[in-house]
Formats: structure tokens, sequence, C-alpha cells
């Protein structure tokens, strides 16, 4: 049996082709897991339980189509999604896991998370992130009309591009490396949990790293996004394998 392995999937109205790709994937090659992780990012923005999308609403229909046929499903909250709730989460019939966590995978423990608390060098992020979690915040963010909270995620969302542009236009070393994992974080991450592997998303750069943490080699496997294709770690007893998926 394999485990499968997804994020950073950014599922929006304005794609459509992507969220059809991801429904047949749930309704395909899924089914034949013996489990599925989603580690955050599953849609652009989400701004409460109460959103209303059709969208949302399909993939709910299929994680739960997923779940009943015997396939449990995992979510970490992402950057983006980070205000999926308990009432989503009964919908699709997915569990919603801490981040980062540490789960049994074919006799190893191995770390997951969305990754974006790896990428430290981004202090204005991290700020931001800092005060977005506090649970005050999120109760605060809640409490207000549907229309408020719309217009908060559209301001949000242009400033963020907008700092990215502007990164963009400066240094592109720098905002490559800003915009990435800082590799004293990701020892760091290891030595706290101590595992050999670890599995995440967020910089949108698929690749499996081999990295020396004082005595011991580790492996640090990032998912890709799901902008122009599909993106699916497999993982069985023999190891892992990165898989494309066209639309």
């Amino acid at each position: 049996m394999t485990t499968l392995f997804i994020s950073d999937l950014h599922l929006d109205p304005s794609r459509p082709a992507i969220t059809a790709l991801f429904l047949e994937f749930l309704r395909g090659q899924a089914r034949q897991a013996e489990a599925l992780y989603i580690l955050g990012d599953l849609f652009e923005a989400w701004i409460g339980d109460d959103t209303p999308s059709t969208a949302a609403d399909a993939v709910a229909t299929a994680l739960r189509e997923l779940a009943d046929a015997g396939v449990p499903v995992f979510f970490i909250r992402g950057n983006r999604d980070f205000l999926v709730g308990e009432d989503y989460a009964r919908r699709a019939g997915m569990r919603i896991l801490p981040d980062p966590c540490v789960v049994p995978l074919y006799g190893s423990p191995v770390l997951l998370q969305h990754g974006d608390l790896l990428c430290t060098d981004d202090t204005a992020y991290q700020a931001f992130r800092a005060q977005t979690r506090d649970p005050a915040f999120i109760a605060q963010f809640l409490a207000q009309p549907l229309e408020a909270r719309i217009a908060f995620a559209q301001k949000a969302r242009a400033a963020s591009q907008a700092r990215q542009s502007e990164m963009k236009q400066g240094d592109r070393a720098q905002f490559e490396t800003v915009t990435d994992v800082a590799p004293d974080e990701v020892a760091a991450t290891f030595r706290r949990y101590g595992v050999d592997t670890m599995i995440h998303g967020h910089t949108h750069r698929p690749a499996v790293h081999s990295v020396q943490v004082d005595d011991a080699t580790c492996t640090r496997i990032v998912l890709g996004d799901w902008y122009e294709q599909g993106s699916v770690l497999q993982v069985d007893a023999s190891g892992y394998r990165l898989q494309a998926l066209t639309p």
C-alpha cells in the first residue's frame, strides 16, 4: 500500500482545471492509497467555514467519499487556509493535525508540517504569522461579518503580492533565500523532534534533499504546488517518489 502526500493546491475559482484535476485524483488514484495527507494551502484563501464556495463544497464531498471508502484523510493547516475549522473538517471527513507533528510511517517516525515555520529569514512574514495565529485574533476575525472578512482577505492578498513583486524587482537572489527554508532552522527542527525524515510544502520547490545534521544524514522532502499541474508524493515501504499530474 502507498501513502500519499500533497500540499499547496491553492484551489481557487480562477483555476477550475486544477480543481477538476484534484477531484479526479480523489476519485481515482487516491482510492488505492493507505492514507492521504494534505499539508496545507488546500485553498487559495479561507475566511471561515461559512465561506460560500461551490468548489469547496465539491471538494468536501469528494474528500468525504474518499474517507467513507476507507482511506483516512489528514490535514495540516497552511498559511492561506489556517482558518479551516472543525465544521469543514467534519463535512470533508478529514482529521486536522497540529503543525508540526510526528507520525509513524512504515516503521519510522516522520515529521510533517506545512513548511512556513522553516522560513525564518522572512521576519516580516513570521511576525504576521504570529499575529494571525493568536486565538484572540482568530476569534475576533471570525466574529466579523462575511463582507468584512472578504475585504480583509483581499487587502492582505494584495499587500502580499505587492511585497513579493517588490522583492523580486530588487535582489533576486535575496528573494529566493528569504522565501526558502533557513538551513539552520531545518537542522534545529530535526534535532528538536529527533527524526531523520521531514515532509513539508509551502516553498513550491519540489525536491528530495539530503541534510547533514551533526553525525546523522537526514532527508527533507518538499512537495510541489498545483498551480500548473498536480504534485503528489508517494511513499511506501520501499521509499519515496514525487509524481507530477497533468491537467
